[in-house]
């Protein structure tokens, strides 16, 4: 629940602008002693947050123990400074959700999910050789809950 309900953004046609605009997602995984939280190159696609990476590594190897996640997107970002340095702030706009997190082995839904990425990312699709497509990882981020935020912004 937010505690401050002038800053939440309810509309969820907002908060999905919000990520189809974005361009950097942060996504925290469950590690043994720590969260472990990685910037990723992302896409949406209405309904799931989808990043690929190398297939081995910490992040995998998190998301195989525990695939519950943590994202956060942000855009818009400006600090406000002020001759009192109390009275500095930051406008921005972002959206923090939680779900649950698959390894895509499917080579047609791997592709298509590349396809997503490399669309929000680049503007455009661009054609993956088979190599690279064998090597890859492909993650979908199914989610269950996410909340909007804004400061410095009426819309």
């Amino acid at each position: 629940m937010m505690r401050r309900k002038e800053k939440e953004i309810t509309d969820r046609t907002k908060i999905e602008a919000i990520l189809k605009r974005g361009k950097m997602c942060r996504v925290a995984f469950f590690d043994e002693e720590f969260p472990y939280m990685v910037p990723l190159s992302f896409g949406f696609d209405g309904k799931a947050i989808w990043f690929h990476g190398f297939n081995g590594g910490k992040k995998m190897e998190c998301l195989r123990k525990n695939p519950k996640v943590c994202f956060e997107v942000e855009e818009d970002v400006e600090i406000v400074e002020n001759p009192d340095p109390c009275e500095w702030s930051v406008k921005y706009r972002s959206v923090v959700g939680f779900g649950t997190a698959s390894v895509i082995e499917d080579p047609t839904e791997k592709r298509a999910g590349l396809n997503i990425i490399v669309k929000q990312f680049a503007g455009h699709e661009i054609p993956f050789p088979d190599q690279a497509m064998a090597a890859v990882a492909v993650v979908r981020i199914d989610i269950s809950s996410m909340t909007g935020r804004r400061n410095g912004y009426t819309e």
